[in-house]
């Protein structure tokens, strides 16, 4: 045998996401070395795994889907050594399938991941991003252990462990006029335009914001990527709300974003752990648990500044 778990691992990577660009995103490793680890692993079984198309990424052939089932049997196998040994030795070994929200991920995923595996030099995690609804859907297909996420609309048969508390903030740009206030309310807010984080369950809560306020928000642009948001805040596109706070008020473009408290009580969104509820989770899985608990807080959240004080 001489094909190595590293290719089955690309190897379903890109069948799952149907491209090597989505894959090479998706596991965080170079589209070439995806697409030779593939190569490799072709050659090896002799067979063709995938229809290459360029215009419509990878699909795969009839035993390539064949591989595909016994290839994820094969990793689950693999990492149940892991489990095994960890239990039987009261270690903590193997690689977490770790999930994390799209939004939160540039900030919270280095911190929490990095001090994790520095702790357990036996662990590795491999990360994940996606929005709510995917990270819930690869969660159900046992894609990923745990994420990191909301919760926002969370089914019965998942388990959310909260973490912190997020309050929502009105991000605008410095040149904006109410830029030079402590804070705002969602009234104030409503007679300008609203940049919408456009991404599924989190427009739902922007939206609710104002809803529950009797309010409609002016909405002038509805964009799934926060940090092109940020840059259109910047330049006074319009306005955003958000929970994340980057410890940087700079946009890619060097441009600028003031923060504003936003007056009353607004629903905030709760960050913590999401897994199935029927798995007994492993050691690994435990660990991490524990290991969130102790990194958050409301007035800590790894890589993001801590909110201001209510007045």
């Amino acid at each position: 045998m001489r094909f190595t778990f590293r290719q089955i691992e690309y190897f379903i990577a890109a069948a799952e996401s149907g491209s090597i660009k989505l894959a090479s995103e998706r596991i965080n490793i170079s589209q070439p070395s995806i697409s030779t680890a593939i190569s490799q692993l072709e050659r090896e079984l002799g067979a063709q795994l995938f229809l290459r198309r360029h215009a419509q990424g990878l699909s795969l052939t009839p035993v390539g889907r064949q591989v595909l089932a016994e290839a994820k049997l094969l990793l689950d196998k693999a990492n149940r050594l892991y489990e095994t040994a960890s239990e039987a030795t009261e270690t903590v070994r193997g690689t977490l399938a770790l999930g994390c929200l799209v939004t939160l991920a540039p900030m919270i995923l280095p911190e929490v991941s990095q001090k994790f595996t520095a702790r357990y030099p036996g662990t590795q995690v491999l990360p994940g991003v996606a929005d709510q609804e995917t990270l819930l859907n690869r969660l159900e297909s046992a894609e990923l252990d745990v994420a990191l996420g909301y919760d926002l609309m969370v089914p019965d048969e998942f388990e959310f462990e909260p973490l912190a508390e997020l309050p929502p903030y009105a991000m605008v740009a410095q040149s904006h006029a109410l830029a030079d206030r402590p804070s705002v309310s969602l009234e104030d807010l409503s007679g300008h335009g609203l940049i919408l984080l456009d991404l599924p369950l989190s427009r739902d809560y922007f939206m609710g914001l104002f809803a529950r306020e009797g309010l409609t928000p002016r909405i002038v642009a509805r964009i799934p990527h926060a940090d092109v948001i940020r840059t259109l805040v910047a330049n006074d596109f319009g306005y955003a709300i958000a929970n994340v706070r980057p410890r940087s008020t700079r946009a890619m473009d060097g441009h600028d974003v003031s923060l504003l408290r936003i007056e009353g009580d607004p629903q905030p969104m709760r960050i913590g752990l999401l897994r199935i509820a029927r798995r007994q989770p492993t050691r690994l899985v435990s660990t991490f648990r524990a290991h969130c608990r102790a990194l958050f807080a409301d007035d800590h959240v790894p890589g993001m500044d801590a909110p201001p004080p209510m007045a």
